[in-house]
């Protein structure tokens, strides 16, 4: 884990079904660490997985950054994954409900832009997909009970 300016930051590759777990292992550690709820947890880190399969399946592989931020004395954690794959041809399209380039529901990167508060992907045809998410804690962290 690298720390800079009061900002926490990992990045992960995405390269086999076993970093798949990784990224869901380290996103659920990070968001506990900031202080989000159970469920903004659980939402957080599926919407992380579906974006990392994708990077994995469609991208042929690629990486996550997981960055801590403050917006405002508001905690969050914005996760960028890119890849260097054949890239989206219509962004649209992909977001909308029911399409599937492959074999899946089609509920991929709709449904993870449904999880998060904050979603943007710039991706085109040659050039590879960089998908940027980002929660915030909804209430107030709880306090750490003394040990």
């Amino acid at each position: 884990m690298t720390h800079t300016a009061g900002e926490t930051s990992v990045r992960l590759p995405i390269q086999s079904d076993l970093d798949l777990v990784w990224v869901r292992q380290q996103v659920r550690q990070m968001a506990v660490n900031v202080g989000f709820g159970l469920v903004d947890q659980t939402k957080l880190v599926t919407a992380a997985s579906e974006l990392a399969r994708n990077a994995l399946v469609y991208g042929g592989g690629g990486q996550v950054e997981c960055v801590r931020v403050d917006s405002r004395g508001v905690p969050g954690l914005r996760l960028t994954f890119s890849d260097e794959g054949p890239g989206i041809a219509d962004v649209e399209q992909a977001l909308s409900d029911g399409y599937t380039s492959g074999g899946g529901l089609g509920m991929g990167l709709g449904g993870a832009r449904r999880l998060v508060h904050e979603f943007e992907i710039d991706s085109r045809p040659g050039s590879g997909t960089t998908v940027t998410v980002t929660s915030w804690v909804t209430r107030p962290p709880r306090p750490r009970e003394a040990r």
